[in-house]
């Protein structure tokens, strides 16, 4: 297995990018592509134990920054690292995509025919499928690459989560289900109403709508919303965590009593931060595109950077694109 990564697509690009490639190559043994500066790869590379691993480096003048409109990278940037990647899977010389650069910037040139992986026939529009950092790690789905949506979307968007949920996590005919501010059918806006009919009828193992609250308690497997919705989600959900994390930390430290508590609990509460850090999951599966390509924050660490590339080859491994693709066919 090949998997590119976008060594100048994190915030302190390409320290983290490079560090958990060099990781992932470590563990995994597959193939990893550094697509970036040369001179800026080589640098960090220099920095580490490479001896025999499997790395290589393919140069691209340019760098997408986060400042960058992506209506506007397609042209004015055509040389940068993400085109360079992304065309190297689109080429067939490498099976799946990692960055943490700019996300709509991601989405817009993964779209592209040409240079790019174009959207699986039949997909009106690709979605961001996070995996949740709670216990029970369901889909939310989308996560921000559509903020306005249409009934039609919100239904392949439960399609995809799905199936990636089947094929990755491997859970049986997984649970979909809407989210909105209640239970109950009348609750929720136009978009709600007129989709609940369209996931009713569409054959999947669907529940009706639940709130964020049981959707994080492990409801559903796949949580459906639009992109707006689920990116607020997303970020407060991260938000809390943080700051609840920052304030028992506080508590903890507060007295000579407290600390010996938190001496004696440490491996607790160690736990439970495994189960909330979004740098466990790596990235987000940018699904309906023609192909594997991952989102990983822009402040991911190496870890992270690491993580998000085996979940690219959990994805090429259990064929998730060509699930999709027979899928929506046979719903055509």
């Amino acid at each position: 297995m090949k998997i590119v990564v976008d060594a100048m697509g994190s915030d302190d690009h390409p320290g983290p990018d490079v560090a958990g490639a060099v990781q992932a190559a470590r563990e995994f043994g597959d193939t990893i592509i550094l697509v970036g500066d040369k001179a800026k790869i080589e640098a960090e590379l220099a920095d580490q134990n490479t001896t025999r691993l499997p790395l290589e480096i393919v140069h691209a003048s340019d760098a997408i920054t986060m400042e960058d409109k992506p209506s506007q990278i397609v042209k004015n940037k055509p040389e940068s690292s993400m085109h360079v990647g992304l065309s190297l899977v689109k080429n067939g010389q490498a099976d799946a995509f990692v960055s943490a650069g700019n996300t709509g910037a991601i989405l817009a040139v993964a779209m592209l025919r040409q240079s790019g992986l174009g959207r699986i026939p039949g997909i009106k529009r690709p979605a961001l499928g996070v995996i949740f950092p709670t216990k029970y790690r369901p889909m939310l789905i989308d996560n921000g690459a559509n903020a306005d949506c249409r009934p039609e979307y919100l239904l392949q968007f439960g399609l995809m989560g799905s199936m990636y949920v089947e094929r990755v996590l491997n859970i049986e005919k997984p649970r979909v289900a809407l989210i909105s501010n209640g239970e109950e059918e009348g609750k929720g806006n136009d978009l709600i109403k007129e989709t609940i009919p369209l996931l009713a009828s569409s054959g999947l193992n669907y529940l009706g709508n639940i709130e964020p609250k049981e959707f994080m308690n492990g409801a559903a497997d796949v949580g459906v919303t639009d992109g707006f919705t689920g990116n607020l989600i997303m970020k407060t959900a991260e938000s809390v965590a943080s700051y609840m994390s920052t304030l028992i930390r506080d508590e903890l430290m507060a007295n000579p009593i407290s600390i010996l508590g938190g001496l004696l609990t440490r491996s607790a509460f160690k736990r439970v931060r495994g189960h909330l850090d979004p740098d466990e999951v790596g990235g987000a599966p940018l699904l309906g595109v023609d192909g594997v390509v991952i989102v990983a924050h822009g402040r991911s660490n190496a870890y992270a950077i690491k993580q998000a590339i085996g979940q690219a080859r959990r994805m090429v491994e259990n064929q998730v694109v060509e699930a999709i693709t027979s899928g929506i066919a046979s719903e055509r």
